[in-house]
């Protein structure tokens, strides 16, 4: 199993040189490309999904926009603990202490085996009432109930495959996790046309056969996941017998993932709630959100993957005590933030409308799609540069101020100002645009402040992990 435990070594000595930023930009580099890599093929195969769906009909391409903040909602907390997986391994692996790593791989799967049965039995009991209180169209409202009660079945089989991204991005090792996703995904889009138009022997099963599709190919994901880790020759594998709770390491694991998952679940269900003014406004503005925000997503990837490998590099740098280091690692994480994200939000403020037309038709949701793009685009690079610092906390373990920048851009500033606007102004779906606009500025500037304060580097003791 590759990682760059010895590149970090080496960073030791080269970070007090002329060569330090190029030494940590390939770094950073080597570990995000692959998760950037992993993320443009997940976004491509949503966009699919709406693609085959968008040919049924507006309706049924609704489904998944609608479904999509809850799914979100519960995954989340599958992300936020894998994330302290990440967190203790990347932190152990700078002391060095490879059994410590051994030992937070296999009380993290059984953490993440235990919530994901939970979250799944929830999610599937809750799916009717849910979209009931989201003012779901009664055009949509059973695709998307369909499509809800099936997705969270995949529940158990997502959060497997958490397991090894999260250990493998702690050191490092980002490909391994990669090939297993594009292996999923690309089973994913193949079985998407058989199952929703019903080709050859498949039967047409419309939305149902769309989240069919995904859970297969989640469950093939899953199995490759445990095939790689339980191999036994590696230096982190999975050991049945260490995989029994360990109390004091369930509680490092909760305290340092729950708030993330909490924070990150509350501003899911603030986008849930948002989608709750979207759908008030009607299906084309229902369908502009979605589209438009699966598009923004796909300009946030290079974002994305600079986090991860911030994670994984200041974790091994604090665990190895080196706070230079760290601090090092998140200014050259923000450059190459700043060089990846800025030429494609610019593309996407010139030509929002064209890249929704690829996949709607509907002149009122192109028009709307191309305002949501020129309005919310030129905040998203703050917000990328905020993402990558929130990389650096998680690294540091210092989740609670994820926790709170997340309740502050969603319930405070989102959220309200959303609803103030679209019910006591005649400004229309440009009210959510707005919010979405000044929620990312305002995330920013704090977590900028934040981050230059120096607290996130001594959120946790490396002696006590």
């Amino acid at each position: 199993m590759r990682d760059d435990t010895k590149d970090m070594q080496g960073l030791h000595g080269k970070v007090r040189n002329a060569h330090g930023k190029l030494a940590l930009s390939a770094t950073i580099l080597r570990i995000g490309l692959p998760i950037m890599l992993s993320n443009i093929i997940e976004i491509v195969y949503n966009l699919t999904d709406t693609f085959f769906l968008g040919r049924l009909g507006t309706a049924e391409v609704s489904a998944p926009s609608i479904t999509f903040s809850m799914v979100f909602f519960l995954t989340i907390f599958g992300v936020g603990l894998s994330g302290a997986g990440t967190t203790l391994i990347a932190q152990s692996a700078g002391k060095g202490d490879e059994p410590k790593m051994r030992h937070y791989l296999n009380q993290m799967m059984s953490l993440l085996l235990v919530t994901s049965l939970a979250l799944a039995v929830v999610g599937s009991l809750m799916a009717g009432p849910l979209l009931r209180l989201l003012n779901t169209p009664a055009e949509v409202f059973s695709f998307a109930h369909d499509y809800l009660r099936i997705i969270f079945l995949g529940m158990p089989f997502t959060f497997i495959f958490f397991v090894l991204q999260a250990s493998h991005t702690a050191t490092g090792n980002t490909a391994t996790p990669v090939r297993v996703h594009l292996l999923a995904i690309l089973l994913n889009m193949a079985l998407d046309p058989l199952l929703i138009f019903g080709l050859g022997p498949f039967p047409a099963l419309g939305v149902a056969g769309a989240a069919i599709a995904t859970i297969f190919s989640q469950g093939v994901g899953a199995v490759l996941s445990l095939i790689v880790l339980i191999g036994k020759t590696k230096r982190l594998h999975l050991d049945w017998q260490e995989m029994k709770p360990v109390a004091v390491s369930w509680k490092l694991l909760l305290k340092i993932g729950l708030p993330a998952s909490i924070g990150q679940a509350l501003s899911a269900f603030g986008f849930t709630v948002l989608q709750g003014v979207v759908n008030t406004f009607g299906t084309a503005v229902i369908v502009a959100f979605g589209v438009g925000n699966r598009l923004m997503n796909m300009f946030n990837i290079p974002s994305h993957g600079i986090a991860n490998a911030t994670t994984s590099l200041v974790g091994r740098a604090l665990g190895a005590r080196d706070e230079q280091l760290a601090g090092r690692v998140v200014k050259v994480a923000l450059i190459l933030v700043v060089a990846l994200e800025l030429p494609l939000l610019g593309l996407s403020v010139l030509y929002g409308g064209d890249l929704v037309r690829i996949f709607v038709s509907d002149p009122e949701a192109i028009r709307l799609g191309d305002i949501m793009f020129k309005v919310v685009s030129p905040s998203l690079l703050l917000f990328a540069l905020f993402f990558a610092l929130s990389g650096a906390f998680q690294g540091a373990g210092d989740t609670k101020i994820i926790l709170g920048m997340a309740i502050f851009r969603l319930w405070v500033v989102r959220v309200p100002l959303a609803y103030l606007l679209a019910y006591t102004t005649s400004l229309g779906p440009l009210s959510i645009w707005i919010a979405m606009f000044a929620s990312n500025f305002l995330t920013a500037v704090i977590g900028f402040a934040y981050f230059l304060s120096g607290r996130w580097k001594r959120a946790l003791d490396p002696s006590t992990i």
